[in-house]
């Protein structure tokens, strides 16, 4: 069993910071990359940004200078701090996990999501 708990999503004006994180948690035996999604209504999911176990990040271009994502891998924790936000940052943004389990097989785990507003 592997579950993934997020938390630090809610209603922030334009130009204001949210932090996410999201905790790994269950049978694992390693984490190879963690990162956050987001998806907007009528919209396709898509990657915000990502880290692997080795500290390599990638970013969409809309959040890069904006967004920082880091990891604990002894916590099994990624974080997402979010500045100078923007209305088109609204979405419900999902954390994952790539996740080697017990049994030595690699899956895909995603969070419930947490939503994120951006208005004023």
């Amino acid at each position: 069993q592997v579950q993934l708990v997020e938390s630090g999503g809610g209603l922030v004006q334009p130009g204001g910071s949210l932090r996410l994180s999201c905790a790994a948690s269950g049978s694992i035996f390693s984490i190879n990359a963690m990162g956050w999604y987001r998806q907007a209504p009528g919209k396709q999911r898509e990657l915000v940004a990502a880290i692997t176990s080795g500290g390599s990040t990638n970013y969409a271009d809309s959040v890069k200078g904006r967004f920082t994502i880091s990891r604990d891998n002894y916590k099994n924790t990624v974080l997402l701090q979010m500045n100078a936000l923007k209305p088109e940052d609204t979405a419900v943004y999902y954390c994952n996990a790539q996740i080697i389990d017990s049994m030595v097989r690699l899956n895909d785990y995603w969070g419930q999501g947490t939503q994120v507003t951006v208005s004023s």
